[in-house]
């Protein structure tokens, strides 16, 4: 899988410098290439258990100005939960199956190394169906929670109202009801979609039992 990747980000345009076949390799890597956006799998030797996953948090912590894509055959919430931290800016988190979508994979890459975020639809769709607990999301209405959600995503104002089949106006109307409703305070928008997104995750993912 990993060679298919890189064949299709250079037929994409995209510049792979290095590639890793284990988690401690890929931070190695990292710090001598200091990527743009390092791409890794959750599951990674050597323990093939979460070593991926910490091997992105810390990249994270340590190169806080890179973007990091996380890709991962789980659909659980909370990995998308430890991946994000207090941070949800320059960070994805995607299922492997929609690395056969080329056009939205590169799309994902690209956001991600502007400082945006990439969730995967499915694992908001999951947060979504999370049991409110009275928290300021339950202030939301059933449409602000789409918008809420595509912004999850990582969806524009414009990729937003495409989605919903909405005009852009009215994405503009719902995302500063979503802003006084989470009481995010002017501090510019784009801080604010930040926030809005940390608040909505946060109070989506609830611990998993085993």
């Amino acid at each position: 899988m990993r060679a298919g990747i890189v064949r299709l980000l250079g037929d994409a345009g995209i510049d792979v410098v290095a590639q890793a076949g284990d988690a401690p390799d890929l931070l190695r890597k990292v710090v001598a290439h200091r990527p743009h956006v390092a791409i890794c799998d959750v599951q990674m030797p050597p323990g093939r258990q979460e070593d991926g996953l910490l091997a992105a948090i810390e990249m994270r912590r340590e190169f806080p100005d890179m973007g990091v894509l996380v890709l991962s055959q789980y659909h659980d919430p909370s990995y998308a939960m430890k991946l994000i931290g207090e941070r949800p800016d320059g960070v994805g988190y995607l299922l492997k199956q929609r690395v056969g979508d080329v056009a939205g994979f590169v799309d994902a890459i690209e956001r991600v190394a502007a400082g945006g975020s990439a969730l995967d639809p499915e694992v908001v769709s999951r947060m979504l169906r999370r049991e409110l607990h009275g928290d300021r999301l339950g202030r939301l209405t059933a449409r602000e929670h789409a918008v809420l959600g595509a912004m999850a995503e990582g969806k524009s104002n414009a990729g937003i109202a495409a989605a919903l089949c909405v005009s852009e106006a009215a994405v503009e109307k719902h995302v500063t009801a979503i802003f006084r409703k989470l009481e995010l305070g002017m501090v510019g928008t784009e801080h604010r979609r930040v926030r809005a997104v940390l608040t909505y995750v946060a109070g989506r993912v609830r611990p998993s039992v085993v």
